[in-house]
């Protein structure tokens, strides 16, 4: 992987590539395409932290993220796909999944959320159901954030330590040291079965996650195949008259306290 990238140099990067991105949304709304994108990969490998720099400059209208909770009882009892579903883009939307029904190949059964009849019948499902999406028209990419046993322990000592931060680490993580070995051995069996030519898993290395989120949203841009979409001109109108108006007196009004004012 080599050194951890420059700050600066991943920053004027990752700045020049959110640029194409807001280049990349304004096809897809104009086209009417439907793009999704699903991120996956052990826990901690960094994928929260690439999406939102993919939607820092994006319009919320447009761009959605979909980080599905456990499944409820009713869910529970539908077709698997059908609760991922509902979150597919319509026309003019982009979609991206923090995880996804790939939660099955994974944590479902490392954790023995589902039994191997069900984890069965999904590795037979998955192809065709990935396939009818992409015969349908949807652009589907899907990414493998991959870290290391001790860089994934490093950075959960981080986030133990962190106040702001330690809200991202939960019992099911702290479970998941314990399956290593057990999370590896799925994730090669969910690749030997999903992994196809008309839906490849792209594995995103992410020791460093500067290089991770330049190299995954390189990659995004290169795949999706948009053009550059005229802005319509704009021009600023001047403010219209106040007339008879009159702005009520401040003291009329509740206002929010000047914090400000007692910083020095």
């Amino acid at each position: 992987m080599g050194d951890r990238l420059d700050k600066k140099l991943y920053e004027a990067e990752l700045y020049r590539l959110q640029a194409e991105l807001v280049k990349m949304q304004e096809w897809v709304r104009g086209s009417g395409s439907r793009l999704v994108v699903l991120f996956e990969g052990r826990d901690a490998a960094g994928k929260g932290g690439t999406i939102k720099r993919v939607t820092e400059y994006l319009n919320p209208r447009v761009v959605r993220i979909a980080a599905l909770p456990a499944p409820t009882e009713r869910q529970r009892t539908q077709w698997y796909f059908q609760r991922y579903v509902e979150h597919l883009p319509a026309a003019g939307e982009i979609v991206l999944f923090d995880r996804s029904w790939y939660n099955r190949a994974g944590v479902e059964k490392v954790m023995g959320f589902c039994t191997p009849e069900e984890h069965q019948r999904f590795l037979d499902q998955c192809p065709v159901f990935e396939r009818l999406l992409i015969e349908d028209g949807i652009l589907l990419h899907k990414y493998w954030f991959s870290v290391s046993k001790k860089e994934q322990h490093r950075r959960f000592q981080d986030r133990l330590g962190d106040p702001m931060r330690r809200w991202k680490l939960s019992p099911m993580d702290l479970e998941s040291i314990k399956h290593w070995q057990d999370y590896s051995k799925a994730k090669d069996e969910m690749f030997s079965r999903t992994d196809l030519p008309y839906s490849p898993w792209m594995v995103v290395e992410s020791e460093d996650k500067r290089r991770a989120r330049i190299n995954m949203i390189a990659h995004l841009l290169s795949a999706v195949p948009y053009t550059k979409v005229r802005a319509p001109e704009l021009k600023l109108p001047r403010p219209g008259k106040d007339g008879d108006y009159q702005r009520p007196a401040p003291e009329t009004q509740h206002h929010v306290p000047d914090h400000a004012a007692t910083l020095s």
